[in-house]
């Protein structure tokens, strides 16, 4: 009975500091929040001009996830809008592609058969008016947005054009828009070459057709295909999943680990590849971040590419998207989550390492040394604590290529685009090469 008693008071004796310290966090707690309220009150109380009560709360909001990471932050409706076209890759307007010139908006091109192009839209035509309201004075966002709208809506547009003695109005019907994020061509009659500039909602049905469209004009001639991620911020996490299953048929892609149990997941690729192992060459650069990150790191864990380029920008954090307010038209954007490669590397800060290094020369000698900014170089970007791994016992990079002075410009003295040319070159010469020598091929880059 005495051990009990004993036992008894020696937990509540543990327990006491414990509640003490949760009801002292409490007060800490509250105490903050009576701080930050009594500050609002004297701003709107005292500043020396009379404040919009939204936009300071607005900033307060934003300077708290701002304070955890680069990616955090908090998206107002007009801004969460944007963003949901983005992501959707859809919306409704008059598909165009434009630019802001003296002022007003210049068109640089339609998009083929969309509702601008049958209009009559063209290239270097200038729109100087939007429903009768001029573009004089309006950002490029301000007039993008007054383009779009609901499908089926009308729009007239003002414009000016070259050969044309006056302005004059066109009338133009919206319809949905998809943002193409996948173009694809055929280089010099056996590469295949995909270029993908963000990861939306259309981009994995995307390449899917682009795979599709290549092998079926190719067929047994194709000697490889160019993944092109470069300048490609990222975007959806599951599309990138998607892209990176189309080329593998076995294995892990990518896991993600957080505080919650809900933020741990791994993802793994299904049977088939839709290249049945056709030699790739993933093309990066120091602006290919987060899902771009992704595919990379994957299809060279995999052995299943050979990335050529420079090492990418090192976003290896995932944001969860958190609607609030009752009609979910504003959200936050909360990194939850770190995403490792399937060997296990966290690619945050570090990137992912090209196979093959193949840069584009400064050729401004008024550039300094300084290279691009990638996440390390952003204030408050979060710090990668693993121990870099050594899986392979060799250097990251497994060759460096110098590209001959010569090789840089064309006949008509014009830049050539070297990690494109180099990956061509790459992809022909593992062509020729016995099958049971192209994995191996893909393994040994130190040879090149």
């Amino acid at each position: 009975m005495r051990k009990l008693v004993t036992g008894a008071l020696m937990a509540l004796m543990m327990a006491l500091p414990v509640q003490a310290d949760t009801q002292s966090d409490k007060d800490d707690f509250y105490e903050q929040l009576d701080l930050l309220m009594r500050i609002f009150e004297r701003v709107r109380s005292e500043y020396v001009d009379e404040v919009d009560d939204k936009e300071v709360i607005e900033a307060a909001i934003q300077g708290m996830l701002r304070s955890l990471d680069p990616h955090s932050t908090y998206l107002n409706p007009e801004i969460y809008q944007q963003v949901r076209v983005q992501m959707e890759g859809e919306y409704g307007g008059l598909g165009i592609e434009v630019q802001m010139e003296n002022g007003v908006v210049k068109v640089v091109s339609p998009i083929d058969d969309t509702p601008a192009d049958k209009a009559g839209i063209q290239g270097g035509d200038f729109i100087t008016h939007i429903d009768g309201e001029a573009v004089m004075g309006k950002t490029l966002t301000e007039a993008v947005k007054t383009m779009r709208g609901p499908v089926g809506s009308p729009i007239v547009v003002t414009v000016v054009r070259d050969g044309e003695e006056a302005p004059f109005d066109i009338e133009i019907i919206r319809e949905k828009i998809l943002v193409r994020s996948v173009r694809h061509r055929i280089e010099d009659e056996t590469i295949g070459y995909i270029r993908i500039t963000t990861f939306n909602m259309q981009t994995g049905e995307g390449v899917e057709k682009a795979i599709h469209e290549i092998v079926g004009e190719l067929g047994s001639s194709l000697d490889g295909v160019i993944l092109d991620l470069r300048n490609n911020p990222g975007g959806l996490l599951d599309e990138a999943i998607r892209v990176s299953d189309a080329f593998l048929d076995r294995g892990e892609i990518v896991s993600t680990r957080g505080r919650r149990r809900q933020n741990n997941n791994r993802w793994y690729a299904t049977t088939g590849d839709m290249l049945d192992g056709v030699p790739i060459v993933v093309l990066t650069n120091a602006y290919s971040a987060s899902a771009s990150e992704i595919v990379a790191g994957a299809l060279q864990d995999h052995r299943r590419a050979v990335v050529v380029g420079d090492k990418t920008f090192g976003k290896g954090t995932v944001q969860s998207e958190i609607r609030l307010g009752r009609a979910g038209d504003r959200a936050i954007r909360l990194t939850t989550a770190r995403y490792f490669t399937p060997s296990g590397r966290s690619i945050q800060e570090r990137g992912v390492e090209p196979d093959i290094q193949v840069l584009f020369p400064r050729r401004n000698a008024n550039q300094g040394t300084a290279g691009p900014r990638r996440e390390a170089d952003l204030s408050g970007h979060i710090e990668n604590d693993q121990e870099k791994l050594d899986l392979t016992g060799e250097e990251d990079i497994a060759a460096e290529v110098q590209i001959p002075e010569e090789e840089l410009t064309d006949e008509n003295g014009e830049p050539v685009d070297i990690q494109l040319k180099y990956a061509i070159k790459l992809l022909k010469d593992m062509s020729g090469l016995p099958k049971s020598q192209v994995a191996e091929a893909r393994s040994a880059t130190e040879s090149e």
